[in-house]
């Protein structure tokens, strides 16, 4: 890159052949940790810490850490109960992704809880609608067996331990919140299609008011099911790992598997038994890269977040951003055009691996970064470009038989996060979706359970030409991609959000606020944000990019960078752009402390 030097009515920023230097004339916003209060107090602990998009999540997490359970077991615990305090956003119906630091080993693990599509899909019979909600929009369900495999590899407890409290609120109910309520309301048209959704969320024909009890017996039914199964092989002589692996049977080969099948035969689906009895969690080496002595992980396809993370660090090293200032002209810009490249280049060649070749040593070299950054302008926005060519990459790409779909399709951000550390130093982050609002609306028979819409445009492309078409037996791609970061070996932080298709560019915020700004968990968590919003979508180059910020961010910074040529829309209020749950771990100290996201219902517990 050439010398040059550019003033701007805000900033001044100087850029360098090795680095890019961003200097101030005038004060940039102040730091969110400089407030005189909080939403959400940061939550301190020396033994276990839980933070949850819900606090009957939350709850559930540290009833089994004092019951002198590790993250694993918790992890469980809190994924059965999520389902319960945000069933429009995830559940065991759903998919997601995990990333863990197990103690023992000293190392970072990724577990994929993704799904694939059924086998009897044909894409030329499928529509926008019905890839969006109904009888054909789901793909097998991956939390239920990624929770059991965490368990059964890492956790030490039993699954009637750990379904317990879900077990207990499903049976007797709980009083549901104002958000809750709304997202029932909201979605009451979409709820009264089908019977079996309808019986839960809309008893009497009407929905659920905020104070009113929620209740979900099949729920509990089912899960009493896996806790048969479990109690069952136990009594046989089966080891504990056995016994879990009966659980996980029954499920996906067993009676609920056969429940599955019966009810979408029944209605118009097709997603059967032998789809189920297919699915396995994938354990895999995650995705890593260093930034400013950080080791910062996150998760391969099928997650695309965790390539945005990571990209965006690789291409954002060289700025100075502490010298710029948090929510400073320069750093805003800096991320914002960081965000459009990496984007670029992610939904051009992230895939399911079964399908496509992913570069993804490519993707994350620094060789590609340094290329890529060229087309960075300290003083002016970029249009969204077309995608770079990392090392690796497919030199063709195979098209599809299908049609094209809606290009310009609703990016959904019902999905939650959850991060644990427990007093052994294992670390869990989770993020688990059941996709659009209430996923697919469809509860499957008397299973109890909201099936996703793994199959919806954003996780699917519109364009046949597109390695992420919709395809029988391919695993959508979701953004879900908690992170953890090491210093020396040892765990930092953990963190995670939902958001859809603004995943990875709100944990890439937080990052840097964590990081180069040096904020506290709950400062860094509440911070003004942006994020990217695509016209048609971010799978076609020189898509329309509008930045959606909270009207929190400064005034003066917003007039600088629509000075820059970007397009700038401000939200009302909080924005509610994502709801990121963080812990950080001193290891000076031993002390962790944990924050919520006060933008949905986020909660953390610790002791």
């Amino acid at each position: 890159m050439k010398l040059r030097t550019v003033i701007l009515a805000s900033a001044l920023v100087v850029a360098t052949g090795s680095a890019l230097v961003v200097g101030q004339q005038q004060a940039a916003e102040a730091p969110a940790s400089s407030r005189p209060a909080l939403t959400r107090p940061a939550v301190a602990g020396r033994h276990g810490l839980v933070t949850t998009g819900h606090p009957i999540a939350s709850s559930a997490g540290l009833q089994i850490l004092l019951k002198g359970g590790n993250a694993f077991d918790a992890a469980a615990a809190v994924g059965a109960m999520a389902a319960l305090g945000e069933p429009e956003m995830n559940g065991i119906g759903g998919n997601g992704f995990m990333t863990v630091f197990h103690k023992a080993s000293g190392k970072v693990w990724s577990l994929s809880m993704a799904g694939a599509a059924p086998k009897a899909i044909v894409p030329a019979e499928m529509s926008a609608e019905s890839l969006n909600a109904g009888m054909k929009a789901g793909i097998v369900p991956g939390n239920l067996g990624g929770y059991l495999s965490a368990l059964e590899r890492f956790g030490t407890m039993t699954i009637a331990e750990v379904f317990a409290p879900a077990i207990d609120y499903a049976e007797r109910g709980y009083p549901i919140d104002p958000m809750l309520a709304l997202s029932i309301s909201r979605g009451r048209n979409n709820l009264a299609k089908y019977p079996t959704t309808a019986k839960i969320f809309l008893p009497n024909g009407e929905p659920i008011k905020a104070g009113e009890l929620y209740r979900n017996p099949d729920y509990a039914a089912t899960l009493r099911q896996l806790v048969e199964a479990e109690q069952q092989a136990k009594t046989r002589g089966a080891t504990r790992s056995a016994a879990i692996q009966a659980a996980f049977d029954r499920f996906y080969k067993g009676d609920i598997a056969q429940e599955f099948e019966r009810f979408f035969k029944a209605n118009g689906g097709v997603l059967t038994a032998a789809d189920l009895a297919a699915y396995a969690p994938k354990w895999t080496e995650p995705l890593h890269t260093t930034y400013r002595g950080h080791d910062v992980y996150s998760n391969p396809a099928t997650s695309r977040g965790g390539f945005e993370v990571l990209m965006g660090a690789n291409l954002i090293e060289p700025v100075e951003l502490k010298a710029a200032g948090p929510g400073s002209p320069a750093t805003l810009h800096a991320v914002i055009e960081s965000i459009k490249i990496s984007k670029a280049d992610i939904y051009r060649y992230v895939a399911d691996p079964a399908f496509a070749t992913v570069p993804t040593m490519g993707l994350l070299s620094r060789e590609f970064a340094t290329t890529r950054r060229a087309l960075f302008n300290p003083a002016r926005a970029m249009a969204y470009p077309p995608p770079g060519t990392p090392s690796g990459a497919p030199a063709t790409m195979p098209r599809a038989d299908g049609p094209a779909f809606d290009e310009a399709y609703d990016p959904e951000q019902h999905t939650t996060s959850f991060s644990i550390v427990d007093r052994f130093g294992n670390v869990v982050g989770c993020t688990p979706t059941l996709g659009g609002l209430f996923g697919s609306n469809v509860v499957v028979g008397n299973t109890g359970l909201l099936l996703n819409n793994g199959m919806r445009l954003g996780s699917t492309s519109p364009y046949p030409a597109d390695l992420n078409y919709v395809g029988a037996g391919k695993i959508p791609v979701l953004n879900n991609s908690p992170v953890i970061v090491l210093k020396d070996g040892t765990p930092a932080f953990v963190f995670g959000t939902p958001g859809g298709e603004t995943i990875g560019q709100t944990q890439f915020q937080v990052l840097l606020n964590l990081i180069d700004f040096g904020m506290p968990v709950q400062a860094a968590i509440e911070a003004p944000r942006l994020v990217l919003e695509a016209e048609p979508n971010f799978y076609k180059p020189g898509a329309a990019i509008t930045v959606r910020v909270e009207s929190r961010v400064a005034a003066k910074t917003i007039e600088a960078l629509k000075a820059m040529g970007h397009t700038v829309e401000v939200l009302p209020g909080w924005g509610s752009l994502g709801h990121m749950q963080v812990i950080r771990i001193d290891a000076k100290t031993g002390t962790m402390t944990a924050g919520a996201d006060p933008r949905r219902t986020g909660y953390a517990m610790g002791y």
